[in-house]
């Protein structure tokens, strides 16, 4: 079996997809309008990748540029596809290389809708909405890792589309013993996110305020992992609220150390005002973290409420505080969570599961041509 998969190489999601279809014998050809690092590629198995040679987003470039940009790499794309000969041409994000694999008309085609390309990308214009469409009339098969985003690809569509989940390997996300960042009785409220608007941080460091202030004889802090445009903003939240000696901003790490990170947490939450959803909630369930989570795109699907997580509204710093305090003082009700949430990781979201899924969809797809 040969896969052409459209994506960009420089993302966590392509590399997870390539490296494990390749671990199991799939034959990758990959093009992206990035270069390919060879540092994550190299030695890989029947893989062979072609890049486009772009060293920067293809999204910020002015508009001439990006669209003779796109004519040129349909034109290298069906080059590629008649030389490799695939047996599927798998394009990875709707909006961008899902309408590079719709230009190129070659079947089976199957695309992945991973957020943005449904939730934001249509909305932005009148165009954007009918190149959406365009490139999913033309797919054989439309994927989506949650059901929610589901949902949202239907209203552009009238194909059925099928839930893939991008789960985790538990293997690597587990609880473990470890040196840890803070005081053996501090209860530590943390998040893993890019620290931009849609995250809803701010929300988070309010709703950890409004504790902090109540539970005076409580030794709680804050661990916010990552890095983005809005660092400087929240940091200057944090000093107005008076609570930067129990908020600790360790700025982007590297995401071989994320489970460490994980570990040294006893509460995670995801404040996000939109999630197409929630893969570090999974990896934190995956390390009997309770997790708190807002009532937005799939992240409801990932906890099961009041059983391995709580389940807030969308921009309620009360409600995230409500749900702190809860966990915070109660050191069973966050064992018994987290001891759960592992266990639906392992039923549900088991990595191995959801590339056997994936292979299961290619067989199947081929069996028909």
């Amino acid at each position: 079996m040969k896969i052409m998969i459209l994506a960009n190489a420089d993302s966590i999601h392509t590399r997870k997809w390539v490296i494990s279809l390749c671990d199991r014998g799939v034959d990758i050809v990959l093009f992206s309008l990035n270069r390919i690092n060879t540092e994550f590629y190299g030695g890989l198995k029947g893989f062979k990748g072609y890049s486009f040679g772009r060293s920067g987003d293809l999204s910020k470039i002015d508009n001439k540029t990006k669209k003779l940009s796109y004519l040129t790499a349909v034109s290298r794309i069906k080059k590629i596809i008649s030389n490799e000969k695939p047996d599927i041409l798998h394009a990875h994000y709707a909006s961008s290389y899902g309408l590079l694999g719709a230009l190129c008309k070659f079947h089976p085609y199957v695309i992945s809708v991973w957020g943005s390309d449904v939730f934001d990308f249509p909305r932005s214009s009148a165009l954007a909405k009918r190149l959406l469409k365009y490139s999913l009339s033309k797919a054989d098969r439309i994927l989506s890792t949650s059901h929610a985003m589901a949902e949202e690809t239907k209203k552009y569509c009238k194909k059925s589309v099928i839930v893939t989940p991008f789960g985790i390997d538990s293997d690597i996300f587990f609880k473990k013993k470890m040196k840890t960042l803070f005081q053996e009785n501090d209860v530590v409220v943390g998040t893993i996110k890019t620290l931009e608007k849609v995250y809803g941080i701010e929300y988070l460091i309010e709703a950890f305020a409004l504790v902090a202030d109540k539970l005076t004889d409580l030794s709680l802090k804050l661990l916010i992992v990552g890095s983005g445009s809005c660092e400087h903003e929240l940091k200057n939240r944090v000093r107005e609220l008076g609570i930067e000696d129990r908020v600790l901003f360790t700025g982007q790490v590297d995401h071989s150390l994320i489970p460490e990170y994980y570990n040294n947490i006893d509460i995670f939450v995801v404040s996000s005002l939109r999630e197409s959803f929630g893969v570090a909630v999974l990896e934190a369930s995956a390390c009997e973290v309770p997790v708190i989570v807002t009532e937005t795109g799939g992240l409801p699907e990932v906890v099961e409420k009041n059983v391995t997580g709580f389940v807030v509204p969308v921009m309620n710093s009360e409600e995230i505080a409500r749900a702190i305090e809860t966990l915070a003082l109660d050191e069973k009700l966050r064992t018994e969570m987290g001891v759960k949430g592992r266990k639906r990781v392992e039923e549900f979201y088991n990595w191995n599961n959801n590339v056997q899924l994936m292979i299961t969809i290619y067989d199947d797809i081929i069996s028909k041509k």
